[in-house]
């Protein structure tokens, strides 16, 4: 949902993120921390699993019907997934930037390691398989992101909102807090959180 303007010159927007499985809350801010957009975004199109790699490949029975994939198997179903998440991702990016009245130059996403194995056959394994779908739709974000030049961030979510307080002073409360109140809802934690990672952009 995109947010009226009051007044100035919008030269930049900084967009954060906060993802799950199949979708993210995404909010848009000005480089002076005016938030002008905030939705929800589908990154994986319908009939689709949005966890192969925990649902259909881990170890774990409760979350599958039958046996696990074999290696190739799952590969192949997490490239399917993988190719729906971009053209998912896609398009909803293009469809916040034609609401936006100035272009975004960032993406901010929740870090992962760099070092996070990309053989199926590890991902499939603990302590790796509850992360490995998350990691992807991070992975495809960023990669969509980088496609149209924007720079990518990288926050912790479990800091992030003390690392925009520290930074932002005593406009704290103006910045940070403001929006609940002059918004409205939704304003929930995942809305907070990549607010504060646009903030830490900046």
């Amino acid at each position: 949902m995109a947010v009226p303007a009051h007044g100035g010159t919008m030269t930049a927007m900084r967009l954060g993120t906060a993802d799950h499985l199949g979708w993210a809350v995404a909010v848009t801010a000005t480089e002076d921390h005016q938030v002008v957009d905030r939705r929800r975004i589908e990154l994986i199109e319908p009939g689709l699993p949005v966890a192969p790699i925990h649902h259909c490949g881990g170890p774990h029975q409760l979350h599958r019907s039958g046996e696990p994939l074999r290696d190739a198997e799952l590969a192949a179903l997490v490239a399917e997934v993988r190719a729906s998440a971009l053209r998912a991702a896609s398009a909803a990016l293009d469809e916040l930037v034609a609401a936006l009245p100035a272009p975004i130059v960032s993406l901010s996403l929740r870090t992962w390691p760099a070092s996070f194995p990309a053989d199926i056959a590890v991902q499939r394994r603990v302590p790796y398989e509850s992360r490995a779908d998350a990691v992807m739709y991070r992975q495809v974000l960023a990669d969509v992101a980088r496609n149209r030049g924007w720079v990518i961030h990288s926050y912790d979510p479990r800091t992030v909102e003390a690392e925009a307080v520290r930074g932002l002073g005593e406009r704290t409360d103006e910045v940070l807090r403001g929006p609940r109140a002059t918004l409205g809802p939704p304003w929930g934690k995942d809305h907070r959180v990549a607010f504060a990672a646009t903030i830490v952009a900046a």
